[in-house]
Parts: structure tokens; sequence; C-alpha cells
């Protein structure tokens, strides 16, 4: 339902406060501070369970968060009691506590008076409040600020009656459970169509396009079957290793691999851990197959191998192969990819940090399709590429939707841009 089409309130005033506009012709005008007191009681983590206050809200501290170091200067929080971290570097973190515990002395602990605990949690986590919240505090340091209570509390708040309060948070409570499910479901679509794709590559990269061809043991256990025709061989047969350092500073693009590509890094990002000289990298040439083969042992997430589509130089830490043979790049890139995300390669590493050297690699063994049958794969796996990256694009797009208006429908409801009646609510 858009949120023009809501039904409105008969009268509006104007507030005379930026953050709320207009407001409901019945509704209290009124300072923060005369429906909150600020609890200050300092108690022991050891007596008082510690709490993190999150985006999420006010959750039980895990086991390895990082502790404060004094355990016994922390805040009381008490069941109902609605808690934001003071930091603007932690915006949104903040929520109504559903047990009672203690939390650090950065977070605001605010006791509610005469105010319902769930409408509380809507309108103080809404954004439109947050933005107001983190306006009216003081900078400490550079970009970084906090709000104290005695700025907070002179906050103006538009609210309406406890019975409306408890209204307008069933009707929050239901939408957003909605909206969250919508969201979850969208997003277990993303993750199918990824994990789909993923079974299309290594299939068509391993077995080819014809369901119909005769096929043996390729003697590679992670491999299984291949067409009948296709060679097994060591990867020495097909890459070599490139080692032409950047002597001279013949080149200065400077080339990353990220999440399974290679892009060419921005100078503002080329600060911190850098070499004092790029002499020291390694030169690309477009068609390079780049490989990140350090610390298998520590990361089993990331991308690590790409195709270079660019010339440039890359830190000599990462494997570049060049083809030895006349062959697809793309095709071979592909096997690579197959074998880094079935984490096959890990097989590969040695040393205490699992590092691929290319004495490592060059023993791997590598499927060679014939030429055309390679050329036929990397076409059909382009099309599959483009058609998974449109339906991804679409249900992110409706993700960011959904996430906008569950923005926008707390904001309204909790400021009185729209009116909520008990049969809009489900008992």
């Amino acid at each position: 339902m858009e949120i023009a089409a809501f039904p409105k309130y008969k009268a509006y005033k104007d507030s005379g406060v930026e953050w709320l506009g207009e407001i409901p012709e019945g509704w209290e005008l009124t300072r923060l501070g005369t429906r909150f007191f600020e609890r200050r009681t300092k108690v022991s983590d050891i007596d008082y369970p510690p709490l993190s206050v999150t985006k999420q809200g006010v959750l039980p501290q895990l086991e390895n968060a990082a502790k404060t170091k004094d355990g016994d200067n922390r805040k009381l929080v008490k069941k109902g009691d609605f808690v934001i971290n003071s930091r603007s570097d932690r915006k949104g973190s903040s929520g109504v506590a559903s047990k009672d515990g203690s939390v650090s002395l950065i977070n605001i602990v605010l006791e509610p008076i005469a105010i319902e605990s769930r409408f509380t949690e809507h309108l103080l986590k809404s954004y439109s409040f947050i933005e107001e919240y983190y306006r009216v505090g003081r900078g400490i340091v550079a970009d970084l600020w906090t709000t104290r209570y005695d700025e907070m509390r002179t906050i103006m708040l538009a609210l309406p009656n406890y019975k409306e309060q408890t209204l307008i948070a069933q009707f929050l409570d239901q939408k957003i459970a909605q909206i969250d499910q919508a969201i979850a479901i969208k997003e277990q679509q993303i993750e199918l169509l990824k994990e789909r794709k993923q079974i299309i590559i290594q299939q068509a990269v391993t077995q080819g396009l014809d369901p119909n061809v005769p096929m043996k043991d390729s003697g590679v256990e992670w491999i299984g079957q291949i067409p009948e025709h296709w060679e097994v061989v060591p990867g020495f047969t097909i890459f070599k290793e490139n080692k032409s350092l950047n002597k001279g500073m013949v080149e200065s693009t400077v080339l990353s691999l990220s999440y399974g590509r290679i892009i060419i890094k921005p100078e503002e990002k080329l600060t911190g851990l850098v070499p004092e000289s790029f002499e020291t990298y390694q030169l690309v040439e477009p068609g390079d197959i780049i490989i990140r083969c350090t610390d298998l042992q520590n990361d089993k997430n990331s991308l690590r191998t790409a195709i270079a589509k660019d010339k440039g130089i890359i830190t000599s830490a990462y494997l570049n192969l060049k083809m030895k043979i006349h062959a697809s790049q793309d095709y071979f890139q592909l096997l690579l990819y197959v074998m880094d995300v079935t984490k096959e390669i890990y097989r590969y590493g040695s040393g205490l940090r699992q590092n691929l050297s290319y004495l490592d690699f060059k023993h791997l063994k590598v499927l060679i399709p014939p030429i055309k049958e390679q050329e036929k794969i990397v076409e059909f796996l382009d099309d599959v590429d483009k058609k998974n990256s449109e339906a991804v694009l679409l249900l992110g797009n409706q993700i960011q939707f959904l996430k906008e208006y569950k923005t926008t429908l707390i904001n309204s409801a909790v400021t009185g841009k729209i009116k909520i009646t008990p049969e809009m609510v489900d008992v």
C-alpha cells in the first residue's frame, strides 16, 4: 500500500519543529525530558549481564565481544528502558531492552514515563528522530561527536494518547514483520540464484555443454567424469609464471584484485601499506590470470582468481599466470574460479599459512577441451552471467525499495503523517 493511500487525520497543526513538521491537531507537543528519566546508576557486569547496543537493538553481549576495561563502571539497564549509543559513529545503535543488564558508559539509558514501550522503540529508532538526535550533539574529535542527555532531553516530540500509541506500535510491529519477511525471501532468492550460477559454471567447465557426449573418468576426484575427448594435464602444460618486475617504473597503473575482478586502484587508495617504490610490483598484461595465493589457511571466503583486462602492475605477492598454448584465457580463468569456490585450490598450498606458489600450482590437474568448445563454454557462461546479474539486480532493487518503504512508513506513523485505525491492525 502506497504511503499516500493511507488515511490522514482530520486536522493538522504546525509543530514549529523542523524534524516533525505538521502534526495531528490532537497530539501533544512536549520535550523528550518530560517522558524519559535518565538512568545513571553504576553497576557491575557481574551483577547485571553485559548488553550490547546495536542497530538490531539491545542484545546480550557476545562472548568474544570487546569488554570494557572496568566491569564495575557500567550503567544499569532495566527491562523496558530505551538505550541509545551517543557516538555519531554508532548512529542507529539503539533499542528497548528486553531484560535487565548493563551497558558501557557511552550509552544513554532512558526510563520511560507514561509512554508505550513499543511505540518508544519505533519513535526513537525512526530515521528522522535519529538524525535530530545526532544533530543536537557536540563534536569531540574530527567528524566524531556525541549527544548528552542534557542536549537530548530538549528534543521536541509529538505524542498521541497512550491508547493510540499502542495501536500505532501494533500496526508497525505487524507491517515491519511482513516487510522483513519479504526482504528475507528476496535475499534468499538472490543466494539461490548465485548458487545456481555456480553449479552451472562448474558443470559447464568440467563436463561441457553436450549432455549426450561419451564420458570418461578424469582421474581427478573433485572433477569426476569428463567428456571422452578432453585431456587432463598438469598445470605447467598450460601456464607459465610471469615474474617481470616494474624496474625503472615502466608502468604506473596500479591494479588490485577485488571480489573476483582486477580493477585499477584509485589514486586516493595508494596510501598506507604501500611499498616505497612500485618497482617491486610485477607487470600485468591483459589476459594474464592473477591468483591471490597467500594465507589460504585463514581466509576461505575471498575470491582469489581473476583475469586482467587492463595493463598495469600488481603486488608480487600474487601469482601471475600466462598462457603457454593457444587457448581461451577466459575458459581457464573459469576453471580456476571453480577450483577457488569449491576450495579445491586450498589443498595445494604449502607452508605454515598454506601459501600457494607456482611450484605447487604447476602440478594441479587441468582440463583441456578443444579450443572451439572452450569458446562456446565461455559464450554460454557469459549469457548465464548476464541473465543472473539482471535477476540479482532486480531483486536488489526490490529489497532497497522495501527498506526505504519501511523507513518512510515508520516515520509517517510515529509523526502522525498517516492515521492508523483499529481496522488496520490484525487482532
